[in-house]
């Protein structure tokens, strides 16, 4: 499922949030290295949140019988990370795109699936300002975060 396909049902809508949680945690190793003092704890603290999340939604899928995609040996990164300014507009474009997977699973899910779809998104929006802020990058935010651009 790619972000532009709406997910079908709770299932996909969650299996494809996980697929995006593995995606950032692979990010967040070269974005790390090209960072020093504060913005390295917010990296450090960003990667914890998507393992977390990560963690939740395998355990989730596993126990009610849901597909948990495997994660990959690595990810095709954009462009290359060779600075600071790389690093901060990868971070960007990492929690945006974990933003739409999770916006996605909105219109699919209910109840506690849907309260932790919308937790996600939020996360991953202010996430996404605090590195935009970082990087100098205006307009510090986006009017519907996770929608298509």
């Amino acid at each position: 499922m790619n972000r532009r396909t709406a997910p079908a049902t709770p299932g996909d809508a969650l299996a494809g949030a996980l697929a995006a949680e593995y995606a950032a945690i692979y990010a967040y190793g070269p974005i790390g290295v090209r960072l020093t003092d504060a913005d390295r704890r917010a990296a450090r603290t960003a990667e914890a949140a998507h393992r977390s999340r990560r963690d939740a939604l395998v355990l989730q899928l596993s126990a009610t019988g849901g597909t948990v995609p495997p994660d990959q040996a690595g990810y095709a990164l954009p462009f290359p990370v060779t600075d600071r300014a790389a690093a901060l507009r990868l971070a960007v474009q990492v929690e945006e795109r974990t933003a739409a997977f999770w916006r996605a699973a909105l219109p699919v899910t209910t109840g506690a699936d849907r309260t932790r779809a919308l937790n996600a998104l939020t996360d991953c929006a202010v996430r996404a300002t605090r590195w935009r802020r970082s990087a100098g990058l205006t307009p510090l935010t986006v009017p519907f975060p996770g929608s298509p651009t």
